[in-house]
């Protein structure tokens, strides 16, 4: 109980922190929205084509989108020290990165939530019956992405020029799950439920969350302290 008390009051503090000031969700839904705009006026929204990819698309937003919220994460404990005092406080390395992955997911899913609708209404995509599944692939995405993001996050932040670092660390490890999620996310908007086939892509998108998760808890303590 002692260590889900701490995940959350690290979590809540940076939600907090980050509903103060709205920096990185307000940079991260503006940039999301601005591209899926105008990939709407470079494909054309009824082409047989754009529907085929979509999912890619959507993704690729989300993904982009999504870097500017974890970059956020452990850069704004810089100022004053205060990342030191967090790694020095009587908390576990884990505690404290499963805290910061849940602020960032619940921000990372927030901005996708938002672009959802938005994304419905420029490419003429009815979500209807599929929405379920699809809010299901949009959390297991978003949670691979967080897990990922927040770990390189750590590990880059006292580097220069971490905000290039952290997408070109991130993006070729999280190639597996981003592929999985867009496959499935292109059935669901083209009107296809899960079935048998592309059952497999959720089994692997599940799969990596997973392993993501399991990895960065146990080389949590390594990057954190070095």
């Amino acid at each position: 109980m002692e260590f889900l008390r701490q995940v959350f009051v690290i979590a809540h503090k940076d939600v907090r922190a980050e509903l103060r000031t709205k920096e990185a969700v307000n940079a991260s839904l503006a940039f999301a929205l601005v591209v899926l705009l105008l990939f709407s006026f470079a494909f054309d929204p009824e082409s047989d084509t754009t529907r085929e990819i979509a999912g890619g698309l959507l993704w690729i937003v989300f993904a982009f989108a999504g870097a500017l919220v974890l970059n956020r994460s452990f850069a704004r404990e810089l100022p004053n020290d205060c990342l030191d005092g967090l790694i020095a406080a009587p908390i576990s390395g884990a505690a404290l990165f499963l805290g910061k992955a849940l602020a960032n997911y619940a921000l990372v899913l927030s901005v996708e939530l938002i672009s959802l609708p938005v994304f419905a209404i420029f490419y003429n995509v009815h979500l209807g019956t599929q929405l379920p599944e699809l809010l299901l692939v949009l959390a297991l995405g978003a949670w691979a992405l967080t897990v990922i993001g927040t770990m390189f996050s750590a590990l880059t932040v006292n580097i220069r020029l971490r905000e290039v670092m952290l997408p070109v660390l991130t993006y070729p490890i999280l190639s597996p799950a981003l592929m999985g999620a867009m496959r499935l996310t292109t059935g669901l908007v083209l009107g296809t439920a899960i079935d048998k086939d592309t059952f497999l892509w959720l089994k692997l998108l599940i799969g990596f969350d997973v392993m993501y998760t399991a990895a960065a808890l146990m080389l949590v303590d390594f990057v954190l302290v070095g």
